[in-house]
């Protein structure tokens, strides 16, 4: 089923969350495609008149039912596919957050089929999204600094 951010006129801003909890990170594994079965940062595409950090809060709890407090900018990725022809198919620029965890425990919606709570060092044993590994470095550099 096509949308309006399949073969896009424009990139796509989007956002998500690096989600720390006495030491651990939440990482999910999306259900559909383009990611699907990677893990990675719960997240989704910003809403006109939203914030930054309105938009990670309200896709962390859309996707997950967790409550969050983003602190700051951990880095960015930009998603582009391409199909076999050469046009882009998807393009996504993707502003992630460190996060704390504030209340909750995981309640997936039909985006995600698998949620973790890891140590950081665990990453390296799973299929992720390109970047995922420095982006959760900075966070955790990010929340030791807000501390």
């Amino acid at each position: 089923m096509a949308d309006e951010r399949t073969y896009p006129q424009r990139p796509f801003l989007a956002v998500s969350a690096a989600i720390l909890r006495d030491g651990k990170l939440l990482v999910v594994r999306r259900a559909r495609k383009p990611a699907l079965g990677l893990y990675t940062m719960p997240g989704g595409v910003v809403e006109a008149g939203e914030t930054l950090f309105e938009a990670v809060a309200r896709e962390v709890r859309e996707e997950t039912s967790l409550e969050i407090q983003p602190l700051a900018l951990a880095g960015h990725r930009e998603a582009i596919v391409r199909d076999r022809d050469g046009k882009v198919e998807r393009h996504f620029i993707i502003l992630c957050f460190a996060a704390r965890w504030i209340s909750g425990e995981p309640v997936l919606n039909e985006e995600l089929d698998e949620a973790r709570w890891l140590e950081p060092a665990e990453l390296a044993a799973l299929r992720t999204t390109e970047g995922l590994a420095e982006i959760v470095a900075s966070a955790f550099e990010i929340v030791e600094r807000k501390t």
